[in-house]
This record gives C-alpha cells, sequence and structure tokens, in this order.
C-alpha cells in the first residue's frame, strides 16, 4: 500500500466511494427501529422467502427494478486496474523468457521472478477458465442487520470481516472493532483506537493484552496481521507493515523474534497452514513465497491470497476478476482459472474442511465454490455495495459478509445448508 498521507487517503477514498457507491438519493432508507422491536432495517430469512430484498432495498419504491440496477450496473461499473505496461510489452517479454524461466522455476529453490508467457496470457485473459454451474445453494440467506456497518479506509485492503464461531464475528466500522453475536443479535464495540493506544503490556483497557507501536515511522501502517502455528505448535503472530518489514512475534510474551526486509511496503502476509511457508504481498506486480524461519525467498507469483487447509493448493486473487488456483508441488501453471462478474478479487477464503471456497469481488457478488467438483460448482451471492470482507466461521456453518455503502453498509449471514438424504429412506 503506499505511503500516503491522512488527508491523501481520505481524498483517494472519497474518489474510490464517489466512482462505485449507490446512488444516495435514490436508495434513501426512511425506516426506523421501533424501541423493543427488530429494527427495520434488518431482514430475516423469513422476510427475504416472503420476498423483501436481503439487504432491505425497496426496490417496490423506486422508479426502476432490481434487475434494471444490476444490468447498469454491470455495463458501468469501473473495475481498478495499475498496471504498468502495455499488454503488447508484457507479450513480448513473456514470449523471450518463458522457456528458460520456466527450466530455472522447475530445477532451482533460488529467487526466480516469473515473468513468462503465462502471465502475459494472465494479463490479456486468455486462460480458459472454469465453466462452473451457477444453479447452486450451499449457504442460505439467514440474516442481514445494519445496526454495525463495515467500513474500508483502503479500498484495496478487505480483510475486514473475520468470525470466529458461529455466533461470533468481528468487524471494523470506522476507527473500531465491533463485535456482532448473532445469536443475541447485538453488536457492541470492543476496542476504540480513534484516539492513541500507548504501546504498554497489560493494559487496563479490557480486552488488549498487549499494545506496541512497530515503527518509529508515523506512516509506518500495519496493513495486516496473521496468527498461526509454526511448526513446533507454538503461537506467532505475523503483521505486514509499510515500512516494508515483516515481524514475527511470540504471542506468548509479544518479543519480536524476526523480522525480514522488503523493497517495497507490505499490504497482506499469509502463512500456510504448517507453519513452514508465508507468502509476501506488496506494492509490487508480484507476491513472493519464502521461508517463515529464515525469510529466504523461494518463488515469485502475482497476488496470492489465500492457502487451502491442506497446504498444498493456494489461491491468487486477481484484477482481471479471475481467481487462480495453484499447486505447491507443479507450479509450471495454475490447475483452475475461475471467472468473477465485475470487479478484481479482493478476499478469498477456503473453509476449515477444505470443502467451500469463497471469493469476493471488490463490489456486488461473492462466489461460494464446492471444491469436491473441481471447482464446477459456484452459488453466487448477488447483492451491492463494496464488499469489505469474507469470513466462513470456524465450523463451517457460517459465511458472514461484510458490506460497506453509506446508505446500505451491513453485515450479512448464511448458513451452511445440510442435506439430510437418509430422511428420504424412512419417508
Amino acid at each position: 500500500m503506499e505511503q500516503f498521507q491522512n488527508h491523501n487517503l481520505e481524498f483517494m477514498v472519497e474518489d474510490y466511494h464517489e466512482m462505485t457507491d449507490f446512488n444516495d438519493i435514490l436508495f434513501e432508507d426512511t425506516e426506523s427501529p421501533r424501541e423493543g422491536t427488530k429494527p427495520k432495517t434488518d431482514t430475516s430469512a423469513l422476510e427475504a422467502r416472503n420476498g423483501r430484498d436481503i439487504q432491505g432495498i425497496p426496490w417496490e419504491r423506486l422508479n426502476f427494478n432490481r434487475d434494471r440496477y444490476r444490468e447498469t450496473r454491470l455495463k458501468l461499473y469501473k473495475n481498478y486496474e495499475n498496471l504498468s505496461r502495455s499488454p503488447e510489452e508484457l507479450i513480448k517479454v513473456g514470449v523471450a523468457a518463458s522457456k528458460p524461466l520456466q527450466r530455472q522455476l522447475c530445477c532451482s529453490r533460488s529467487p526466480v521472478r516469473v515473468m513468462n508467457l503465462r502471465q502475459m496470457q494472465f494479463f490479456l485473459g486468455k486462460w480458459e477458465c472454469t465453466e462452473a454451474e451457477t444453479c447452486h445453494n450451499f449457504y442460505d440467506f439467514q440474516f442481514n442487520t445494519r445496526l454495525v456497518k463495515s467500513t474500508i479506509v483502503h479500498f484495496q485492503l478487505r480483510n475486514l470481516v473475520w468470525a470466529t464461531s458461529k455466533h461470533d464475528v468481528y468487524l471494523m466500522q470506522n476507527y473500531s472493532l465491533m463485535h456482532w453475536s448473532s445469536l443475541l443479535r447485538r453488536g457492541k464495540e470492543v476496542l476504540n483506537v480513534a484516539k492513541p493506544i500507548e504501546p504498554t503490556q497489560f493494559l487496563s483497557q479490557p480486552g488488549v493484552a498487549f499494545s506496541t507501536k512497530l515503527a518509529t515511522d508515523e506512516n509506518a501502517i500495519t496493513n495486516a496481521v496473521d496468527i498461526y502455528h509454526n511448526s513446533n505448535g507454538s503461537i506467532r503472530v505475523m503483521t505486514a507493515n509499510n515500512d516494508a518489514h515483516v515481524r514475527v512475534f511470540d504471542a506468548g510474551n509479544f518479543a519480536c523474534l524476526s523480522r525480514f526486509s522488503f523493497p517495497w511496503s507490505v499490504n497482506n502476509t499469509s502463512v500456510s497452514p504448517d507453519g513452514k511457508l508465508m507468502a509476501v504481498l506488496g506494492d509490487s506486480v508480484e507476491c513472493l513465497v519464502a521461508d517463515t524461519q529464515s525469510g529466504k525467498v523461494g518463488f515469485y507469483f502475482y497476488l496470492l491470497q489465500t492457502w487451502h487447509p491442506d497446504g498444498q493448493i493456494f489461491a491468487t486473487g486477481n484484477q482481471d476478476t479471475t481467481c487462480r488456483l495453484w499447486d505447491i508441488r507443479n507450479l509450471s501453471q495454475s490447475i483452475t482459472v475461475l471467472k468473477g462478474r465485475m470487479g478484481a478479487i479482493r478476499a478469498i477464503q477456503f473453509t476449515s474442511d477444505g470443502r467451500f471456497m469463497a471469493m469476493a469481488e471488490a463490489a456486488d457478488f461473492v462466489h461460494i465454490f464446492d471444491t469436491q467438483s473441481a471447482y464446477a460448482k459456484v452459488q453466487e451471492i448477488d447483492l451491492f455495495g463494496e464488499i469489505a470482507g469474507i469470513s466462513f466461521s470456524p465450523d463451517t456453518e457460517a459465511l458472514f459478509v461484510g458490506v460497506a455503502d453509506r446508505t446500505y453498509g451491513s453485515l450479512l449471514e448464511f448458513n451452511r445448508r445440510h442435506y439430510n438424504y437418509y430422511l428420504n429412506s424412512i419417508l
């Protein structure tokens, strides 16, 4: 993430919202909750089955219907791209470099910049995408609330929703970390960072065990935090920072164990399930895979996002609206290419059992793929608004989607559908 000053960042975010948000006048909400009742702005599964829009958008009061507005959005939405070279230039580089780089990739563990023909085809969109059946419902809509609303600070960073159980989910709302209980249907502020939190250990603030400033640079924003178990089973905390460093902390005493330097600001890190490899994504056209102990770079890729629980497959989200699946045992080409509908793929997550993979576009669409069908079956969740994040619950029973919109910002909950075929033999 570029090192913007705060006021410049605000202007950039406002410009991006002007390009992608709803028209607030067209979607103005006049409903207000009654004391002691469910807010009218919230939507239940029963109401959705009876015809209510899952986001509570009053299409019947508008001059156009949902299908017409969807058609307009698909035509007018501007997908963000920042490629520094033209596709023609990339093809020329790829043709010249393809064969020797492929040989080096297969025969060496040394750092390799993979800028070959397959990446050029990636930029031109010439990869053949998997044809997936969309008439599937793996997760059913359960509830939508506007009592808590996801917000986005930087349009490229969308990992802002995280579920710790099927009843507990955390999200960012302005300067606050919010907790939503789907069981109690109640939101609560957990942490407010509008005011500086002094670096100290064992803070008196409830729920905070440790706080520290990672760098002296005032613009050294911490872009991502990953909590994982290393190969010995110890809990580690890995941070990605704008000062071009990745730091690893011991979760027990919060001592900094390792610090790795990179030539660009680090936007995100993702550690493999066995704790041995980390993917590092930053202000570069590539993402690299490195050893978590030494920091030694093994391979370069483009925008690596998340790992499958088996530790052998990982997924990348890309600006060309595709998601690619890679096998760490054979990196000569991606094993599957999945296509979005409208925008860049900003968030990807697998269920803990590896059965499903959800990918979220920058706005409007979340796709849930059945991995057991080789990603040939998919459920498409169609909504309106910028997507702040997605998260499966650890038991795979719930999927939460954060929507960042000035009018219809909300948190949506979907529950896993179970097919009890054995009941058919009883009836």
